[in-house]
């Protein structure tokens, strides 16, 4: 699902309600069945429920590999005191955890920066790397937010690609914010637009693509029709 909208709409905060960085003054936050609104972020994405920044928010100084494995850390399932005395039990776990970042290092196509440190990574690499991240935290919704922003076309494209696979090869739910409307009108069977922090329309691509609401306040005219995405 895609949600667009001119700058302050609202988009972001809508994902920071979601996430637990920001707490709502009223309502609920309901994810399979359970109110998350208040929760820490921690929390929420424990549940499932993860997300991307605009800004990314790595660690320059640290390798890729070493940026992915904290996230890891809470479904380890080894004490300090093993990781102290490196019992098998850790060695074990520390195992699993590395072939997983393999796996998902390749699902991305940056295993070869596995090693290298973040900082020295163009910024394209880095936003594949902070989606990385994400996957680690075995999400049932991802939110990406702006996953494009600041790439050059090369680069969208490759941030399209992933995209297009974790939509149709994975289990995972996305929601996506983005200004691109290329991106958007491809990956998106559903899109909501957003205005002033009210809904002002939903539908499939062709239908906001037509929308009248939608042109004026944000498109500015009428785009030339796309291929709808095929559901998966």
């Amino acid at each position: 699902m895609g949600l667009i909208g001119p700058n302050g709409a609202g988009k972001t905060t809508v994902f920071n309600l979601m996430t637990g960085i920001l707490r709502p003054d009223r309502g609920e936050v309901l994810f399979r069945g359970e109110n998350l609104a208040g929760r820490p972020p921690h929390q929420v994405s424990a549940k499932g429920l993860v997300r991307t920044f605009q800004n990314i928010r790595l660690m320059p100084g640290m390798t890729v590999k070493e940026n992915l494995k904290p996230a890891f850390h809470h479904k380890l399932g080894y004490s300090f005191l093993s990781f102290l005395l490196n019992t098998p039990g850790f060695i074990r776990a520390e195992t699993q955890v590395n072939h997983k970042i393999e796996s998902i290092l390749e699902t991305v196509g940056i295993a070869q920066h596995a090693d290298t440190e973040v900082g020295d990574l163009p910024y394209g690499i880095q936003r594949r790397v902070e989606i990385s991240r994400a996957l680690c935290l075995e999400p049932v919704v991802l939110l990406l937010d702006e996953p494009t922003a600041g790439l050059n076309p090369k680069e969208v494209d490759e941030i399209l690609h992933i995209i297009h696979y974790l939509w149709k090869e994975t289990n995972i739910d996305l929601i996506v914010i983005e200004h691109n409307m290329r991106v958007i009108m491809s990956i998106c069977e559903k899109i909501v637009v957003m205005n002033e922090g009210k809904i002002i329309a939903v539908g499939r691509p062709m239908e906001i693509q037509n929308n009248e609401e939608v042109i004026r306040v944000y498109l500015g005219e009428k785009r030339s029709p796309v291929l709808e995405p095929k559901e998966r």
